[in-house]
């Protein structure tokens, strides 16, 4: 049987490694600038920790892991007859594979609330997994490249977040990437301002795929999910809303003078944009979005979505938002939080689209030894311990093939330099270098040998 993984799921080359890991590194770096500190969470938690968190839609895409041992022998016969999958998980699953970082980092904060200095700054780079249907830039098993405040309200937060995508993407040559921003407080105060309050999770996701599957489409399943035409009526402006930024909060604003909740978020919106064109961006571009809802429900402010250069069909490269109790639902009220994540994923099919990965070297020995018998090995092996003591990456080829084979080794893997040890070499406790490169030939003795590798 041929071998292979499952669908969703990848195997990554050492060069497409080492670009991941130049992905990674930039936003760590660029995390650290900005006071944040790494934790890390298991790769799976209780089911009840992350049931019930993300909606139906959510609970459906986490895998989760069968009991150890005779899984079945605790589960109800009556269900098992029944063949309700639903009902039978819940006794022979007990754990599950973490489907976000933030459901997880809200349980560790309140296991962690008293070795915790408020407000806490935290990042996380872990991988995660969906059992979602794989396609262009989606997969099952991806990393996450998350970072949170929480125990503060402050909008400086918002505006450094929105500062931090500026700088991460900049740092990553990535140009002309879009920042959308809107807030959840406009959102509640559009569906009350057009009476439909109790449909606004319904509103928000239909509004949210505007410019996924267009106006008609969106006011079908609004009318679908019991919103009304009168109400939709009231919403039209939101589907062609144009002008700067100041001229959406200004339009916002004149819709929203009934709503107290709506005012809130315009103004909160306002000291957001105002912050941000005093201070400047490097290379994105700031734009409020009043369609921009995402699907979770626990977003209470400010919502991030961050879409790659135009011509490049993606989808988000990152989104986020502000989240005033996300604690709660783990027994700890009122701790304010807000945060955004980074898709390392799309972000490298972008940045292999256009062309913009450095090269980035592998690694790989400063210094290859050839191999020509048993004592020669040994003989090598010795001066490889000393050049290693000192930090020189260095390798001795493991058999003692045709010096052909040895050298050939060495080009394909690009490496500087090559020892050769023969018995004349060992005789007179020399070492022949050669330089790949210039084919320049030298006979050293160890300490001349170290001092040069080292140079």
């Amino acid at each position: 049987m041929k071998p292979s993984i499952p669908k969703g799921t990848r195997d990554f080359s050492p060069t497409e490694v080492a670009n991941r890991t130049y992905i990674m590194n930039t936003i760590k770096t660029s995390f650290e600038t900005f006071g944040f500190q790494p934790i890390e969470t298991p790769s799976f938690e209780n089911s009840s920790t992350l049931m019930g968190k993300y909606g139906d839609e959510g609970d459906r895409l986490i895998f989760k892991i069968l009991n150890s041992g005779d899984f079945l022998n605790k589960a109800d016969d009556k269900l098992l007859s029944e063949k309700d999958s639903l009902k039978v998980t819940s006794q022979i699953s007990e754990k599950a594979l973490r489907y976000d970082l933030t459901v997880p980092f809200a349980r560790y904060v309140v296991q962690h609330q008293n070795e915790i200095t408020f407000p806490f700054k935290r990042y996380q780079v872990q991988p995660v997994w969906r059992a979602d249907r794989p396609q262009k830039g989606r997969f099952r098993e991806f990393f996450q490249c998350d970072a949170d405040v929480v125990g503060s309200k402050s909008l400086w937060q918002e505006v450094e977040f929105i500062q931090l995508y500026d700088t991460v993407f900049s740092k990553l040559g990535l140009e002309g990437t879009t920042i959308k921003i809107n807030n959840r407080k406009i959102l509640s105060g559009i569906a009350e301002v057009i009476g439909a309050q109790d449909k606004l999770i319904d509103f928000t996701v239909a509004l949210d795929k505007l410019d996924k599957i267009g106006q008609e489409k969106v006011e079908q399943e609004m009318l679908d999910k019991g919103i009304t035409k009168e109400a939709i009526q009231k919403v039209q402006p939101l589907f062609s809303f144009t002008g700067s930024n100041i001229d959406k909060l200004a339009s916002l604003e004149k819709m929203l003078q009934t709503s107290e909740e709506g005012k809130k978020g315009v103004e909160e919106l306002r000291f957001v944009i105002n912050s941000i064109a005093e201070l400047g961006l490097k290379s994105a571009n700031l734009e409020v979005d009043v369609t921009l809802a995402r699907g979770l429900n626990y977003y209470t402010g400010a919502i991030f979505e961050v879409s790659a250069p135009k011509g490049v069909k993606m989808g988000s490269i990152g989104g986020g938002g502000r989240y005033d109790d996300l604690t709660g639902i783990f027994g700890l009220k009122d701790v304010s939080g807000v945060g955004i994540s980074f898709g390392l994923d799309r972000i490298y099919l972008v940045l292999e689209e256009l062309g913009l990965f450095k090269t980035v070297d592998l690694p790989k020995p400063k210094v290859l030894f050839v191999n020509f018998g048993e004592d020669e090995a040994l003989y090598c092996m010795k001066a490889i311990s000393e050049l290693r003591k000192n930090d020189v990456k260095s390798e001795l080829y493991p058999d003692s093939a045709k010096m052909k084979k040895q050298m050939n080794y060495a080009n394909k893997r690009e490496i500087e330099f090559v020892v050769l040890v023969g018995s004349q070499e060992m005789e007179k406790q020399e070492f022949t270098l050669k330089n790949m490169v210039s084919g320049e030939q030298s006979k050293l003795s160890l300490s001349e040998l170290v001092n040069q590798l080292k140079a």
